[in-house]
């Protein structure tokens, strides 16, 4: 026991002199956290639009400002006719052209509908869809306070409402996501790479001689690791909480306890990554390219798993950030316990069990 407890303070002084390991360790993360939940989001705000009204009547101003004042939007012209619409799309900044019909406020209130078109540049197909419904509901909205006895025939006004997100914040998405790509890049790599340069450098052998076994190797390589990648998990849901203001609604014992489960799977990755990687490169190599895409591709970190095919669908099973992800949002945003995430916690425990006897016996083997 007193030599493993020397083998892992040892692995503690060969983490903490080396800068590049406390960059990759601290320093990424944080960065990545901040990126994601900073500029990458799927919200809309400032969007250049411009307005071809035909009307120019009381209703059709007050539409307008009613648009700008919003705060999605921004004028960025006044059209005189409909020929200037593709040419305005094609310089690529304006997004949404609003069109009015002439005697607009009029038709509205003697026949009780007007029209008014909205052209959206489709390039990029989520935002105009984000473009046309925000659009659509502030003038639905603006209607409906105006002329509350304004009935039109087979009138249906849906009372819409977001549960666990009613502002429709990007970082409730990002933050959870970027956690789960976080650790599996770090725990997985670091542990990959730590014992792959052993063997590379040839210290390898000295160990093979020492009294340690292979079981409190892996462990000594493990533990300084684990507890590091905890220490980052406290940092990014601290971050999550403070700065992106996302909420941990449920229990934080158990955010851990899930969080823990799962750096521990990725520790076992790496040590399994290492027993196949001849050096360092390979097994950065495998690390970064063989689990980053798979995480934020099928994880469901950003891409819905239903709408991916029926063969992508069977395959994000075998990826254990897809369950951490369910996880950790449920927990965060939605405040349920392990009741209703009993089965993906069971998922993740036996892929880490699995991890283990097949890092112990290749360990083994590599040792023999």
């Amino acid at each position: 026991m007193k030599q493993l407890r020397s083998f892992i303070k040892k692995e503690f002084f060969h983490i903490f002199r080396d800068p590049r390991t406390m960059i990759i360790l601290f320093g990424i993360p944080i960065a990545q956290l901040l990126i994601f939940g900073t500029v990458i989001k799927n919200e809309i705000k400032d969007v250049h639009i411009a307005i071809f009204d035909q009307s120019k009547d009381e209703t059709t101003l007050e539409i307008t400002n009613k648009i700008l004042s919003s705060g999605y939007f921004l004028l960025d012209e006044n059209l005189e006719n409909t020929k200037d619409i593709e040419t305005i799309f094609k310089k690529g900044k304006v997004r949404q052209v609003i069109v009015f019909e002439s005697n607009f406020g009029e038709k509205l209130i003697k026949e009780g509908k007007a029209g008014v078109q909205l052209i959206a540049d489709a390039s990029d197909p989520n935002v105009a869809r984000l473009v046309n419904s925000h659009t659509t509901g502030i003038i639905n909205d603006y209607i409906k306070k105006m002329y509350p006895n304004l009935k039109l025939p087979m009138q249906i006004e849906p009372e819409i409402r977001m549960f666990f997100n009613e502002e429709m914040q990007s970082a409730y998405l990002f933050v959870p996501g970027v956690m789960a790509l976080i650790l599996m890049l770090i725990s997985a790599m670091m542990t990959s790479i730590s014992i792959t340069r052993e063997k590379e450098m040839g210290t390898m052998e000295i160990l093979l001689v020492s009294p340690l076994r292979p079981a409190q190797i892996i462990v000594g390589k493990v533990i300084p690791y684990l507890l590091l990648s905890i220490a980052n998990a406290f940092v990014i849901v601290l971050i999550g909480h403070f700065i992106f203001k996302v909420p941990i609604m449920g229990s934080f014992i158990l955010l851990m306890f899930e969080t823990i489960l799962f750096i521990l799977m990725a520790l076992c990755l790496g040590i399994l990554i290492s027993t196949v990687a001849k050096n360092q490169m390979v097994a950065m190599f495998i690390s970064m390219i063989g689990l980053m895409l798979p995480t934020i591709i099928l994880s469901g970190f950003i891409y819905p798993i239903e709408n991916m095919p029926t063969a992508l669908q069977i395959l994000s099973h075998v990826m254990p950030a897809r369950y951490f992800v369910t996880i950790i949002r449920a927990i965060m945003l939605k405040g349920v316990g392990i009741l209703f995430v009993w089965k993906e916690t069971l998922t993740l425990i036996g892929m880490t069990l699995f991890f283990i006897a097949l890092s112990v016996k290749k360990f083994k083997i590599r040792l023999e």
